[in-house]
């Protein structure tokens, strides 16, 4: 019978002989289960199962309280992933979901394992040789492009949202979940809302957005190429461009390789190119005209400060466990210096 490690091992938000028993029906197990969690994650929460044979799964579930209504949804990453995996963007092939609170007092799912790198420090891209670092970059855009040129209806996600008016609604989505889940105000964020909501470009067709596009949340293989693209959980239909302003946000931050420990500039190494070339090989490969960028970009920075907002009301509520006093610091400090490149990046395109 397949059981769990010693519970001393077992880390927060896993039940081990529950999920060992949901294991034993749902994949081919042998002996005993470890968990570990992943770190790095600020959402959803990752963990690393591993059996007696050294075979490895993935598994995903909402972070353990202080969960906003409709967020960290899953399902709804259980669905995509799973609708995507025939189509031309590699997503690890998927185990199965568990919809009740009844395993893990939260629904859940599980991919398998997928071997590869996730560049998501400088360190990280040095351990590439100088011509996967290019490949990484090059093959980030091609999927990207290749994402978007899905039609939803043909890998069944015709209906995983509205089409139009992306940007308003999005806007309207996360000024919500902004004055639901802050910590406090922060008016560099409330200032920019206006400024974007009143300067929607309009939108250049409709397509699968994944939300959160950036080279970390990429598995990439020792040559650089894309392997898997991991945590879908903002993804829905609506305006690509999207996806550009905030993979611009986060390939270079704060400008000339300036990182944080929460949005390090992995990309500002030798060897990774600069991100308007990363944008001109996107443009080639599709037929989008990205001269209004800059308002995604804004809109991008702005998202990005929402979200870490939201994220540090939770790390302050012990959503993710024991809370740091440096970690939450740098939370406080990231989140406003967020707000004001998206005022810089909002006067550059003249709104």
């Amino acid at each position: 019978m397949t059981t769990a490690s010693g519970d001393s091992t077992v880390p927060p938000g896993i039940d081990g002989p529950a999920l060992a028993a949901w294991f034993a029906d749902h994949a081919d197990v042998q002996g005993d289960l470890a968990f570990a969690t992943v770190a790095g994650g600020r959402s959803n929460l990752t963990y690393v199962v591993t059996d007696e044979a050294g075979r490895r799964w993935v598994l995903r579930r909402p972070p353990l309280h202080s969960v906003l209504a409709s967020a960290h949804d899953v399902g709804r990453e259980f669905r995509i992933i799973s609708a995507l995996q025939d189509a031309d963007v590699p997503v690890p092939p998927v185990v199965g979901q568990e919809t009740t609170d009844d395993v893990l007092g939260a629904p859940f799912y599980v991919m398998e394992f997928v071997a590869g790198h996730v560049v998501r420090t400088q360190s990280d891209a040095a351990g590439l040789a100088l011509p996967a670092r290019l490949r990484a970059a090059e093959d980030l855009a091609d999927v990207l492009a290749r994402l978007h040129a899905i039609e939803p209806a043909d890998v069944g996600l015709d209906d995983l949202g509205r089409r139009d008016d992306y940007l308003a609604r999005q806007l309207h989505r996360w000024r919500g979940q902004y004055d639901k889940g802050r910590s406090r105000d922060v008016p560099a964020i409330e200032s920019l809302h206006g400024r974007l909501a009143a300067a929607i470009p309009e939108q250049q067709g409709a397509a699968i957005v994944h939300g959160d596009y950036r080279l970390d949340n990429l598995m990439v293989a020792d040559d650089g190429s894309v392997v898997a693209v991991l945590d879908w959980e903002l993804c829905t239909l609506g305006d690509p461009l999207a996806d550009l302003g905030l993979l611009s946000v986060y390939w270079d931050p704060f400008g000339q390789g300036e990182g944080l420990p929460l949005i390090p500039a992995a990309a500002a190494i030798e060897g990774m190119p600069p991100i308007d070339t990363v944008l001109e090989r996107y443009a080639a490969k599709s037929d989008r005209d990205l001269g209004h960028l800059d308002r995604y970009v804004a809109f991008g920075y702005w998202k990005l400060a929402v979200i870490l907002e939201g994220v540090l009301a939770r790390v302050k509520a012990g959503a993710y466990g024991e809370v740091d006093a440096a970690d939450v610091a740098t939370f406080e400090q990231v989140v406003p210096a967020l707000a004001a490149q998206g005022q810089d990046a909002a006067t550059r395109a003249g709104i």
